[in-house]
């Protein structure tokens, strides 16, 4: 741990920077905002970037120690060489922001030795901000949550798209569920987080940006965040990819992974950044 910083002491950092971030998304929130393609990454507008910015600023002014990984930076692998990074979304969701729906969020996430260690994400819109980390508990707005676990898939209530899981490649048919959907990969770790549904599954490689804030919610909340054969999530890594991941209670992971057993393990290469 870097010298004389505790945990909680990075949580309230983490809270402060979401919460400013935060403004600077509301005040364009449903104007018109320069946009620009990144092909399949998606779209990208000036309000994410003024975000990164602020964010590269205020964060790392704070701990000019850490290592920096976002989405709207250029990567490098000087932060590999560092005990602890900020992991960083300036919109996750973007697209939803551009169509002016209110299903966005700022994550940010701190990676030490490979794990999240603690995270923040924060729906402006809604004023909902989800914090926490292994070992530190998980809130929203100060309020302790806790994840839903039941022992049984029937009833459950995923965040997904009911289309896959009605695809007649699963060799057993899925028992009955019931869905809802959000747009932000980090908003729909943080509703596992908060017991709101009882699963999240990711399939095919994402990154870190978006799932880092999240996981350390998930798992301050008392849920496990696994990739698909129940293998702990590792960030930082060269390739800032996830090789898809299960959220849950912990009852419920092995379930999910048994469900998942005839899937490709899709482990990305870690030879140098991509």
């Amino acid at each position: 741990m870097p010298e004389n910083v505790t945990p909680g002491a990075d949580l309230s950092l983490l809270e402060a920077a979401a919460r400013e971030a935060g403004a600077i998304a509301r005040a364009s929130f449903g104007k018109t905002v320069e946009t620009w393609s990144k092909g399949d990454a998606g779209p990208v507008t000036e309000v994410d970037l003024a975000i990164d910015k602020y964010l590269n600023e205020m964060l790392l002014g704070a701990r000019p120690e850490y290592g920096w990984l976002s989405e709207e930076s250029v990567d490098n692998t000087e932060r590999l060489d560092r005990a602890r990074v900020f992991v960083v979304d300036p919109i996750d969701g973007t697209l939803a922001f551009i169509q002016r729906q209110p299903q966005f969020s700022i994550s940010i996430g701190i990676v030490e030795d490979g794990r999240a260690i603690s995270g923040v994400v924060y729906n402006p819109m809604t004023d909902e901000l989800y914090l926490g980390g292994p070992g530190l508990g998980a809130t929203m707005n100060r309020a302790p949550i806790k994840v839903s676990d039941p022992a049984t898939l029937e009833g459950a209530r995923i965040i997904g798209k009911a289309g896959a899981y009605e695809n007649k490649k699963w060799p057993t048919p899925w028992p009955s569920l019931d869905f809802i959907w959000r747009h932000s990969i980090a908003l729909r770790l943080a509703h596992i987080a908060a017991g709101d549904a009882e699963a999240t599954l990711l399939f095919g490689l994402k990154h870190n940006w978006d799932i880092v804030g999240g996981a350390a919610i998930v798992e301050g909340a008392g849920g496990l965040i696994t990739d698909m054969q129940g293998r702990p999530l590792r960030f930082n890594l060269p390739d800032p990819r996830t090789p898809g991941l299960i959220a849950s209670g912990p009852r419920l992971n092995p379930l999910l992974i048994e469900r998942l057993s005839h899937l490709p393990d899709p482990q990305p290469p870690q030879d140098a950044p991509p």
